[in-house]
């Protein structure tokens, strides 16, 4: 797909700035005219793919979290969360809902959630190394009337 706008970022991955990441989000995927419901669901995924580098990516202490964002033909947006992190051993068993690392606080339900808001998700990951989620959301056009 041809890329029509991008933007890429990098923040510290302190929690402080998943909020930041979806605030990025939300204005950059403004263009494409989302509904409030798509611009919510987006943001929720990349809520959960930054809080997840954050959290499992970095858990001894602070690393660079990664952030670019695409649109690309067919008013497809693509959001790419990457960190340098420790990596996933078994990509499988952590896209599985409950499987967390995190210890008793975490839901393990990140992965599902953000496979439930967007279209597609693609997991790359390599221990010792990082991990970067890309996930896509095609923008349905509306009618306005005029």
């Amino acid at each position: 797909m041809k890329e029509q706008n991008c933007v890429k970022m990098e923040f510290p991955s302190r929690s402080v700035n998943e909020g930041y990441a979806r605030a990025a989000v939300g204005a950059f995927a403004a263009q494409l005219d989302m509904t409030l419901t798509e611009l919510n669901d987006v943001k929720t995924a990349v809520s959960e793919a930054v809080t997840n580098a954050i959290v499992h990516g970095y858990p001894e202490g602070l690393g660079t979290v990664t952030l670019r964002l695409r649109i690309l033909e067919g008013d497809t947006l693509e959001v790419q969360v990457k960190d340098k992190g420790r990596g996933i051993e078994d990509v499988e068993k952590a896209r599985e809902p409950l499987f967390t690392t995190g210890g008793e606080d975490r839901s393990g339900m990140g992965f599902t959630i953000m496979e439930s808001f967007m279209d597609s998700v693609k997991v790359r990951s390599k221990p010792g190394s990082g991990t970067a989620v890309t996930m896509r959301k095609r923008v349905a056009r509306r009618n306005h009337a005029r």
